[in-house]
């Protein structure tokens, strides 16, 4: 009997969800990449609760979490107080969304889920309608970047050196396709 693919899918951010992420974020090979667990916290309670506009998710497979995805909108950044720092910003359509995301358990890392769980994620967002997808690396983060080439993103060549620490790289749905 051949054995079933493994299904990945996402679950709506719930104030429950809050200690296993609190967890996820104190994890080494999450807190290398992104900031203070609790001031992270604060963002995704903003988000959970309204405040913020962008959409945070678990990853699951097979039904049990896996980690942290998020989306958010870029036209909701272009201003002043975003652009002043990210002059790139502007660069872009405001109808993009970016994505953020985090494999919580360290065991399962190098296993190729976070590309399929990346890839299924932005099907998921292109049948909601969203065209342009970006994600934004830190440049140093190799496997970050690797993972996000296997999953169909692109670095986007007018950006590449203009962004500080990080790599815009856009979705590309088809593989001869240059990005914005």
């Amino acid at each position: 009997m051949p054995n079933k693919p493994e299904e990945i899918g996402f679950v709506p951010v719930e104030p429950g969800h809050y200690p296993m992420l609190r967890k996820w974020l104190t994890e080494p090979h999450v807190r290398e990449w992104w900031g203070d667990p609790e001031e992270e916290m604060g963002f995704i309670r903003d988000m959970v609760e309204g405040r913020d506009t962008t959409r945070p998710f678990i990853m699951t497979l097979n039904g049990a979490p896996l980690g942290y995805i998020q989306y958010w909108f870029l036209g909701h950044h272009q201003n002043d107080q975003w652009t002043k720092e990210h002059p790139w910003l502007k660069e872009l359509p405001p109808e993009t969304v970016g994505v953020d995301l985090s494999i919580g358990d360290p065991a399962k890392l190098s296993m190729g889920i976070g590309s399929r769980a990346l890839g299924a994620f932005v099907r998921k967002l292109r049948d909601e309608g969203h065209e342009t997808i970006i994600i934004d690396p830190d440049c140093e983060n190799m496997r970050a970047v690797r993972a996000y080439a296997k999953a169909g993103f692109k670095p986007v060549p007018h950006l590449q050196g203009r962004t500080g620490d990080t790599l815009i790289m856009q979705y590309s749905h088809h593989p001869n396709e240059n990005p914005i």
